[in-house]
């Protein structure tokens, strides 16, 4: 690549690196056999999950019970209900507390909540931004009943320091695993690290379905019956007769046949093409982790990523800059994205700082109160927030390496002129992200909803 001036910077003026008038990167893909999938199922009129016989929605929970290693899977209408029904599954509620990560999306607070426990949140480690299992373990108190461990962007948090946890206090542990699809510990498949483990459907992610659902997965027979009980009205699903009795509070959750069978098919290639994400998501990050001061994201020993976000930290020190990592975070943010790079924010606040939680009053009145809290309690999910941006949703597809390559070259032109844009970030009117208006947003790389 040929040296630049500065005023080659797209937000300076010149051309941008990604041409502007490219088709957008979509996800997910959508095949001929999907479609076939879908149709068979529109023409066979078996349009719902009701009934135990050999359905669309049977032969997905069977299928990916297989893939996880697991005994028990249960499809749900989406993934955070599919949390909620397996807290609720362990029989946690009110006066329960689950312990959750500060660092997450809203749906692995919200899920407690809804069936009446209280969400305390545990802050992360900063280089993998999973977790912190001392930080769970000091979040610990007698009115604990569960541990959520969230494999964000799709990389399995440290299982055998929180089963250590967990172990030591009697408490259950649910993976959110809504990221992390394919994902494994030490050669072992999330979803079946944990008593239970939860997976999301939603259209954004690796193995996704046609709008919104979600899987519940266990070895535990017990879980797995109780996991199908509330799914439906606390109906007892044992024979293909439905009796129309209900023997618990249970919920209207199932998913449908249409979105089970799209699921299916994008199953059957699950596989290949996470293999071929794997192989452009780390050409793409050799180039980037190139880069003086820019740190992709790794996959430590014993674990594999299922790539689902790219987390960046910026470390000015690292590329010889002395400007605050949050500004200089904010100006690469603004460059990149004026080269055609859609990188931005993933979350703008750590979850105790969300209005629902961190506002006084804010917690509504038919749900105990949590803590006021801010962003200086979970110092490190609120530096990660402020240090880093994600590319997502345009790396899924392997058919996009050569976009990849664009944005790379992208970075590597902004970051041929880093000292201008240190400058820019000293002089920049600078807030961090929380601390904006309500309503205010970056155009951030937003995740679906679970």
């Amino acid at each position: 690549m040929s040296p630049t001036a500065p005023s080659d910077l797209a937000m300076l003026g010149g051309a941008p690196a990604v041409p502007r008038g490219l088709p957008a990167p979509r996800w997910p893909v959508v095949t001929d056999a999907d479609e076939t999938a879908v149709l068979a199922v529109l023409r066979s009129g078996a349009l719902t999950s009701v009934g135990r016989g050999d359905n669309e929605v049977a032969r997905l929970e069977r299928e990916w019970a297989a893939y996880c290693e697991v005994g028990h899977a249960v499809a749900t209408s989406n993934g955070t209900t599919a949390l909620a029904l397996a807290l609720a599954a362990l029989g946690v509620g009110p006066g329960d507390e689950v312990v959750v990560p500060a660092l997450s999306f809203v749906a692995s607070a919200l899920a407690p909540t809804h069936v009446g426990a209280v969400p305390v949140f545990a802050d992360i480690d900063p280089e993998h931004y999973l977790v912190d299992p001392a930080a769970v373990r000091a979040a610990v108190t007698p009115r604990t009943a569960a541990i959520m461990p969230v494999h964000l962007h799709g990389l399995p948090a440290d299982m055998a320091e929180l089963a250590a946890v967990a172990g030591g206090h009697g408490l259950a542990v649910v993976e959110d695993a809504a990221q992390a699809h394919g994902a494994r510990y030490r050669g072992a498949p999330v979803g079946g690290l944990g008593d239970l483990g939860v997976f999301s459907l939603n259209a954004s992610k690796n193995l996704p379905t046609c709008g919104e659902g979600g899987l519940i997965t266990t070895d535990r027979p017990e879980l797995g019956r109780r996991a199908l009980l509330l799914r439906q009205f606390g109906e007892d699903l044992g024979t293909d007769e439905r009796a129309y009795v209900s023997a618990t509070a249970g919920f209207n959750a199932k998913l449908s046949a249409v979105q089970a069978a799209f699921t299916r098919s994008q199953l059957a290639r699950f596989e290949a093409t996470a293999a071929g994400r794997d192989r452009a998501v780390r050409r793409f990050l050799d180039r980037l982790g190139a880069l003086p001061g820019l740190l992709p994201p790794r996959a430590p020993a014993g674990r594999t990523h299922a790539w689902h976000l790219l987390r960046f930290r910026i470390d000015p020190a690292a590329a010889g800059l002395d400007v605050p990592a949050p500004r200089l975070r904010a100006a690469l943010q603004r460059a990149l994205r004026a080269e055609g790079v859609p990188v931005g924010p993933y979350q703008v606040a750590p979850l105790p700082a969300q209005p629902l939680f961190a506002a006084a009053g804010g917690w509504r009145p038919a749900f105990p109160p949590v803590p006021v809290l801010d962003p200086a309690a979970t110092p490190v999910a609120a530096r990660t927030i402020e240090e880093t941006f994600v590319l997502q949703k345009a790396h899924l597809d392997p058919a996009n390496e050569g976009l990849l390559d664009r944005y790379a070259t992208a970075a590597e032109k902004v970051w041929e002129h880093l000292t201008v844009l240190a400058d820019y970030a000293a002089r920049m009117d600078y807030r961090p992200p929380w601390a904006r208006p309500v309503g205010r947003r970056v155009r951030p790389a937003v995740e679906g909803a679970r």
